[in-house]
């Protein structure tokens, strides 16, 4: 099924308006204010959060009926943590392990 323009135009920028509120609400409504201790401890552990849940989601398949099932996973998400341990770079982490993944999974295994 085709939507027609419209349609989509008004998908996205329905989109684009909510991303913007979510975006400027927290200013809006701590316009000179002092932050709460309370958005301070969730701005620091909400990143890690993410992150493990996107781990976990990723994994959660994985077969262990034989090592091409499970093995570059392993590599990869250990090939993840190394480079952010290394470097202190999201970007260049996601890159990697995803770069590592799919290089194991068509060339290797």
């Amino acid at each position: 099924m085709r939507l027609p323009v419209t349609y989509s135009l008004l998908i996205v920028a329905v989109t684009v308006v909510c991303n913007l509120a979510e975006r400027w609400l927290p200013f809006l409504l701590l316009r000179g204010r002092e932050v709460p201790p309370l958005l301070h401890y969730v701005g620091g552990i909400l990143p890690m959060a993410v992150m493990t849940t996107l781990v976990f989601y990723c994994v959660r398949d994985v077969s262990f009926a034989c090592a091409g099932g499970w093995l570059p996973q392993a590599i990869a998400v250990g090939v993840t943590a190394a480079l952010h341990l290394w470097r202190r770079s999201t970007l260049l982490s996601i890159a990697g392990g995803t770069a590592c993944y799919m290089l194991l999974v068509q060339a290797v295994f």
